[in-house]
């Protein structure tokens, strides 16, 4: 077996899969669950179904935690054979890599329990201080990931509410070039969209500043002689 294989062999296990859920609401429910299966009795009020669904999306939920720090551990422990362990395995490393950025932001003893994981990362990039306010409205609040968003937008834009629609822009790019800009948005401690955004603002300002520049008048420094124009601001740079 290998050591990617020993790694996930308990997380992923057959036997941790069955019965984990009749554990959680109680095995007199008539709930029976395996590896690919969920059996719901014929007769269920719709507020146990409703608590079963509950059920199923928190422990959805501690998976996702499980796994970040199932990956915070073996970067720690392994730094040379972890990416190799986690290629030997079915896990995608860039999903995974993504809930070990969150685990990281969030050790265990600042983690929301009644939030999900992705309303951490909403505010992952954010202070400490910050996380800490924005977490505890949206616990009060029963707000949901993207009510969480919103409103730390609105926080952030005056009068967001009034302004044009936000448009939506896809890009196609290599996993290389993702990966790249994943390590330099990790290292700027913000998330990979937020950090696009604020490269992309920055290098539109050089460039508009350098074509205004450009085509701003000169004096000659003798006159009657024709100015040289200054070069093209390049825009890659």
């Amino acid at each position: 077996m290998t050591l990617g294989e020993k790694a996930v062999r308990g997380l992923y296990s057959k036997q941790r899969h069955e019965g984990l859920l009749e554990r959680q609401i109680g095995a007199e429910s008539g709930v029976h669950t395996n590896q690919s299966s969920l059996t719901l009795p014929a007769r269920l009020p719709i507020e146990e179904w409703m608590h079963i669904g509950q059920k199923l999306n928190s422990l959805n939920d501690s998976v996702t935690w499980w796994l970040g720090d199932w990956l915070v551990y073996g970067q720690d422990r392994y730094p040379e054979r972890y990416l190799k362990a986690v290629e030997e395995t079915s896990l995608d490393y860039q999903t995974l890599r993504n809930y070990a950025w969150i685990a990281r932001k969030f050790p265990p003893g600042r983690r929301c329990s009644d939030l999900s994981m992705q309303h951490h990362a909403e505010v992952a990039a954010l202070t400490p201080a910050s996380q800490r306010f924005w977490l505890e409205r949206a616990q009060r609040g029963g707000w949901s990931r993207n009510e969480l968003r919103r409103r730390i937008r609105s926080a952030a834009i005056p009068n967001a509410e009034n302004r044009l629609s936000v448009s939506e822009l896809r890009l196609k790019v290599s996993k290389a070039r993702r990966s790249t800009w994943e390590d330099a948005a990790k290292f700027a401690n913000s998330n990979l969209a937020e950090w696009m955004v604020e490269i992309l603002d920055a290098a539109a300002r050089n460039y508009v500043e350098g074509q205004k520049e450009h085509d701003r008048p000169q004096q000659s420094e003798h006159p009657g002689q024709p100015v040289p124009r200054r070069p093209a601001a390049d825009p890659h740079f």
